[in-house]
């Protein structure tokens, strides 16, 4: 049992990382396209975080969770950030056009309302066996 419960935490510090590299990655895709697009932060919101999630999905496998990429793992993978974009884009359109934050830094508020739940679940993805594996 606290093997187990040592090893969640080893992987949450890694999923953290990556997270934060991800993150890193996500605001600056969201930053160059929230400019190109004439401040279209949804357009730009979906496209930085559809980059992110294949960023997202390897360093996961690799290094975080230490399990091999398959395709069914790929496939299903977008599910386990179901939830994070879900709840990340609903809090951006509550931020910017009913709380009137700065479209630049709502991405970074939000991020932190999803991280937990998106951990578990991607934990509980990536590391069933697929039938194919």
């Amino acid at each position: 049992m606290e093997s187990l419960m040592r090893k969640t935490g080893q992987e949450f510090i890694k999923f953290a990382i990556i997270g934060g590299i991800n993150t890193f990655h996500y605001y600056a895709v969201y930053l160059l396209l929230h400019s190109l697009l004439n401040q279209n932060y949804m357009l730009s919101h979906v496209v930085a975080f559809g980059t992110s999630l294949v960023i997202s999905f390897f360093l996961n496998c690799y290094f975080t969770f230490q399990v091999k990429p398959t395709l069914s793992k790929f496939l299903i993978f977008p599910l386990s950030q179901l939830f994070n974009f879900c709840i990340t884009s609903f809090f951006m359109y509550v931020f910017i056009e009913y709380l009137h934050i700065s479209s630049t830094i709502t991405p970074i508020l939000v991020l932190f309302l999803s991280v937990p739940v998106t951990f578990i679940v991607t934990g509980k993805i990536l590391k069933k066996e697929s039938v194919n594996a």
